[in-house]
């Protein structure tokens, strides 16, 4: 290119970090684009099927290490944070409450995919015009991208044992996104993992995911089941997920680091719907055209309303005994489809059985009462 010597590329780069803070992003890195130590971790997952049924994992696995094939010239790769925490996330209160939705906290609002990406777009329309030419392309997750290992190299942070990104001046809670650009920035130094000896996030996983440090087979992922299946969900996990209805976040919720978890400043990414504190019951509810209407622009409809209502059925099952529970899934169940009928079906066994418990414990209860009376002094 014939900017090479006229271009202070060191300025530029100081430059585009200050503009991606004026675009709303929380931090900006550069690394280059090798990523060859990756490709055997990367082969190795894939053969134990640790993917599931993300079959698009399995395709074009030379492209997410090699992202010069993405875009040709590729010489850099710019790596984009955006924090998403709210100020009053309501992890406990939503969690500990079975008659409540849980829904993982990035989620709430806006779906971010189109957001960064815009933004990213906007960052490299003001890059171009201090170049004499450049060549960029976004991506937040629309792309075989290794955005996490990306963005570890650009210095945003290093991937814990969970294989999220941790910050740590800002744990966690954020999202990412990457601009591909053809011209030679100075990099960033890498982030150095700091996980040390904890294994906090491997402990907590209710369904054991994490079957190693920095290794997670999705086929036992609670974020896993609930939103990228699309089938049957394993009777063994069913319990497992509690209320949880999208996602989870429990891997960050014991994270340490995420004490310094960074308060979001886009208004996008707070709860729509009362999705924070929403009863299962009234998600239950929904009509498919509601669940449409009530889901524009969330990320949540991607998994369409089919899961939706086999992911309700399951906490419905998890939560605790009432008719109105059961009196609502058998309604359901009378016009839902097979897959999702076998969800009922469970949940329905699972409130009767815990009905029968109730039952169970009242009399032996009452027994103890009478028992105990029978004992006292007439004039007691």
């Amino acid at each position: 290119m014939s900017d090479l010597v006229s271009i202070n590329y060191q300025v530029l780069a100081e430059k585009i970090k200050t503009w991606g803070k004026e675009l709303g992003f929380s931090q900006i890195g550069i690394c280059d684009i090798d990523l060859s130590n990756h490709q055997e971790a990367l082969d190795t997952w894939l053969a134990k099927g640790y993917h599931g049924d993300m079959d698009y994992m399995e395709r074009n696995t030379q492209l997410r290490t090699h992202p010069e094939q993405l875009l040709p010239g590729t010489m850099r790769v710019i790596s984009a944070r955006m924090d998403y925490l709210i100020p009053d996330a309501k992890f406990a209160s939503t969690l500990d409450d079975t008659n409540k939705a849980y829904i993982s906290r990035y989620a709430l609002g806006r779906d971010y995919h189109k957001l960064m990406r815009n933004r990213l777009k906007k960052l490299g329309e003001k890059i171009s015009k201090h170049c004499q030419s450049l060549n960029y392309r976004p991506f937040v997750d629309s792309a075989p991208v290794l955005e996490r290992p990306l963005a570890e190299k650009a210095g945003l942070g290093w991937v814990g044992k969970h294989s999220l990104l941790i910050n740590n001046e800002a744990g966690s809670w954020f999202f990412l996104g990457e601009l591909l650009v053809d011209i030679p920035l100075p990099v960033d130094q890498p982030s150095t993992n700091q996980c040390g000896s904890c294994v906090a996030c491997i402990k907590i996983c209710p369904t054991q995911a994490i079957v190693e440090p920095y290794v997670v087979d999705a086929r036992r992922c609670i974020s896993y089941l609930t939103i990228e299946h699309r089938g049957i969900i394993p009777t063994e996990f069913r319990s497992l997920l509690g209320n949880r209805i999208y996602g989870c976040d429990d891997c960050q919720l014991v994270c340490p680091w995420n004490k310094f978890g960074q308060i979001t400043q886009t208004d996008d990414f707070k709860p729509r719907n009362n999705f924070d504190t929403v009863e299962l019951l009234d998600l239950f509810a929904w009509s498919e055209q509601q669940f449409l209407d009530n889901t524009q622009g969330s990320p949540i409809r991607r998994i369409g309303f089919e899961c939706w209502q086999r992911n309700i059925a399951i906490a419905l099952g998890n939560a605790a005994y009432s008719d109105q529970i059961i009196d609502q899934l058998s309604q359901v169940r009378a016009h839902c489809s097979p897959m999702v009928g076998e969800h009922i079906d469970w949940a329905i066994d699972q409130q009767l059985t815990k009905k029968r418990q109730l039952n169970q414990h009242s009399r032996l209860t009452a027994r103890l009462i009478r028992t105990v009376e029978k004992g006292l002094p007439r004039d007691a």
